[in-house]
């Protein structure tokens, strides 16, 4: 009997030891840059730990809570939301957060992590709920803002700050998006169409643009041609009028020198002689009232007669 209370005491006695040691481990405490420890004395709130070394009270203190004070990133689960307009989308984000109390951390909630998460997702189904689907995408930044507003009144209680809240994927059901498809492939075509209208219709301008300064340009060449060919036509007569009265006048001239009268016997003959060669062309039949054959006294006709008139 003696032996096996022997055996238990030495059992107890060895666990104790093991126990009592493992305490002494445990009141030893080193905590890293960025973290914290809440410490509680006989089940209160003493004290929180940061970055060093620390020493506990054995059997009285206790690690409670361990916080980083670093960024978090929260991944938000996707969640199904419905528009103003009865459209259910599935929409997921990002959280970012850190903490800035330890203690209302610890004690002000249970998990601040699953009360953030649960309060973006009904904040978010209550924003979307008053928006149409277009403006889903179009205000992302309008929604996000909105969540970190609620965000950030309530989690001050909990010691923690919300830094930004960023929506990652809005997915409409697959017949919205066909229909979204078809709606974006027709305003495209239409912009297509308008824009290849536009282009007729500028280039139909400026053809006829063209033909308008192309035909004012040719009614203008057309003007200058003709009033330089008058004016050369009337240089020209002005000129030949001109050289006629020279002509006359020095003719005149000649007539008065002495010989002159000969001369313009002799100019009158020959002018004579190559009319008549002019007539007698082979198939003409004409009647003179000259005799033709005795050219001597044709020419003294001529000549006579021209003597009359002068």
């Amino acid at each position: 009997m003696s032996t096996v209370i022997d055996v238990f005491l030495t059992i107890f006695w060895f666990g104790f030891f093991l126990y009592f040691a493992y305490k002494i481990y445990r009141s030893v405490r080193i905590v890293s840059a960025q973290e914290c420890i809440i410490v509680e004395r006989l089940g209160k709130y003493s004290r929180t730990l940061h970055a060093g070394f620390h020493i506990l009270i054995p059997f009285l203190d206790s690690d409670a809570y361990y916080h980083t004070l670093k960024e978090q990133s929260i991944d938000v689960p996707p969640q199904t939301c419905i528009t103003k307009d009865n459209v259910k989308v599935e929409m997921d984000g990002i959280l970012y957060l850190r903490v800035l109390d330890p203690q209302k951390a610890s004690y002000g909630i249970e998990d601040y992590h699953f009360a953030v998460t649960q309060l973006v997702q009904t904040t978010m189904r209550a924003i979307i709920g008053t928006m149409d689907l277009d403006t889903t995408f179009e205000t992302r930044e309008v929604i996000n803002s909105k969540i970190l507003e609620v965000l950030d009144q309530a989690a001050e209680p909990w010691g923690v700050r919300v830094n930004r809240y960023e929506i990652v994927n809005i997915a409409p059901p697959k017949s919205v998006i066909e229909a979204m498809e078809r709606e974006k492939k027709a305003q495209i075509a239409k912009k297509a169409q308008i824009s290849l209208s536009e282009g007729d219709r500028d280039s139909r301008i400026n053809r006829s643009l063209g033909i308008k300064e192309e035909a004012i340009n040719k009614s203008e060449g057309e003007k200058q041609k003709r009033i330089n060919e008058a004016e050369g036509l009337a240089s020209e007569i002005e000129s030949i009028a001109v050289a006629t009265a020279k002509g006359i006048e020095l003719l005149a001239s000649a007539i008065q020198t002495k010989g002159g009268k000969e001369a313009v016997k002799l100019r009158i003959a020959q002018r004579f002689i190559k009319e008549v060669e002019k007539l007698g062309q082979e198939g003409t039949e004409l009647v003179l009232p000259l005799n033709l054959s005795n050219f001597k006294s044709v020419m003294k006709a001529v000549l006579g007669s021209e003597e009359k008139k002068s």
